[in-house]
């Protein structure tokens, strides 16, 4: 039997089939609707489902699949492999959550340092007993891009091409050449030193990066990283196992 794993994330939702543990199929989409979700779901036999709401879920699409599969929907009141240490646990984003467990799934007893570059740029530390403790949040790229064409008369919206290189010089020859120069030496600096204040308390770290701008990005970090693009949809399917009605 299949799980079906919903992450809906602020600007992108996913819908994802594992079997024994291990990804079949995904689809990605602005926002899943019933028949996204039908084209690929007939292939496997369904029997759980899990969904995780950071955006906000299409309501025909979420009643499809409460009335189809046994269905859960992530909270820190489920059981979990990890220890919420965190002060405002109700507050806590779901991507977040999931992203942790998969983390200290992948490296258990382990210090591990889970990094989501995606709307925002979110750091999420669980120590080698299993606790997690928490984290911090800033903007993430295209944020940053957006915040200076918004709050600024002049400067253009930059809309990154994933597919060009990154800058190779300190010095942006051209507004937009500047933007692009400031953000994302910014950003990669951000990481980098995040991940080093980290390992001078934890020398052995493991740090995973993910999210939709891991593929640019982890091109110019400079600490050893693991990338791992599907770690939210892997943590919410290890919850969901942990949780199913056998």
């Amino acid at each position: 039997m299949a799980n079906l794993v919903l992450d809906i994330g602020n600007t992108l939702q996913k819908a994802a089939i594992f079997e024994n543990g291990n990804l079949k199929d995904i689809v990605r989409k602005p926002f899943l609707q019933k028949s996204d979700l039908q084209l690929f779901i007939d292939k496997f036999q369904i029997k759980s489902a899990i969904i995780s709401e950071v955006g906000e879920i299409d309501k025909e699409t979420f009643e499809f699949i409460k009335n189809n599969f046994f269905t859960l929907k992530l909270s820190t009141k489920l059981k979990l492999p990890i220890k919420i240490l965190y002060e405002t646990p109700e507050q806590l984003g779901n991507d977040r959550v999931a992203a942790a467990v998969a983390a200290w799934t992948q490296f258990p007893e382990n210090d591990v340092l889970a990094i989501q570059a995606g709307t925002c740029l979110v750091f999420d530390f669980i120590n080698r007993k299993g606790e997690y403790l928490g984290g911090a949040i800033s903007p993430g790229l295209q944020m940053r891009f957006k915040a200076l064409s918004a709050f600024t008369e002049k400067l253009p919206l930059i809309t990154q091409n994933y597919n060009a290189p990154l800058p190779d010089s300190l010095t942006g020859t051209s507004t937009e050449k500047s933007i692009i120069t400031g953000v994302l030496h910014g950003i990669s600096d951000e990481i980098d030193s995040e991940i080093e204040r980290y390992r001078n308390q934890f020398p052995t770290l493991k740090v995973i990066l993910t999210g939709g701008d891991m593929p640019y990005l982890k091109k110019s970090i400079k600490n050893t990283i693991f990338a791992n693009s599907n770690l939210v949809l892997e943590g919410l399917n290890k919850i969901l196992e942990i949780n199913a009605i056998r």
